[in-house]
């Protein structure tokens, strides 16, 4: 979602000017989180020219897909975030304005893009839970490097660290 500085001085001179578009932030499910999926989100809110700063302040809806934390199914996250992002165009950027997250313009675009990313990913819960009693059946056995391990194939195995320590508790006709 790109906004070239000239759009915006033009249509927010007098008055705000509004925007409403879908977003592809697809690039959320490759990264390093608990997204499994996201669709394209609609982003819709208003610009304001404000001296040398244009302040955006607009809404993200969209759904991701994350797991459950107890049974790992997908479980369906819809989400509605409110955020105000603040650029100024002012060559003399200081620590303060850096403080107060207000971010340099660089060039003549205004790139919303990563603003509207990390505000999905601030967004992310904690932990999420699946509502239905029948997902404990279509949870996952076993996945990548794991195996859910019941309470009798635990005491049926013996630990392969302490196999070596089995023979020191035998006796000479080979019993226990």
């Amino acid at each position: 979602m790109k906004f070239t500085l000239g759009q915006i001085k033009k249509n927010a001179y007098n008055e705000p000017f509004t925007f409403d578009e879908k977003v592809d932030v697809s690039e959320l499910e490759t990264m390093n989180n608990d997204i499994r999926e996201i669709g394209p989100v609609r982003v819709a809110g208003k610009c304001f020219l404000q001296g040398e700063q244009i302040i955006f302040s607009f809404r993200i809806n969209g759904e991701m897909i994350l797991p459950c934390a107890r049974t790992l199914v997908d479980v369906p996250y819809p989400f509605d975030i409110g955020a105000d992002e603040v650029f100024t165009t002012s060559p003399h950027y200081s620590k303060e304005e850096e403080e107060d997250e207000i971010h340099p313009i660089e060039g003549e675009v205004l790139d919303l893009t990563p603003y509207i990313k990390e505000n999905i990913l601030l967004d992310i819960p904690f932990r999420v839970f699946s509502d239905g009693t029948s997902d404990q059946e279509e949870a996952p056995l076993e996945g990548r490097d794991w195996k859910l391990v019941t309470e009798e194939e635990k005491e049926q195995t013996v630990d392969p660290r302490l196999k070596k320590l089995e023979s020191l508790f035998k006796d000479d006709n080979g019993r226990q």
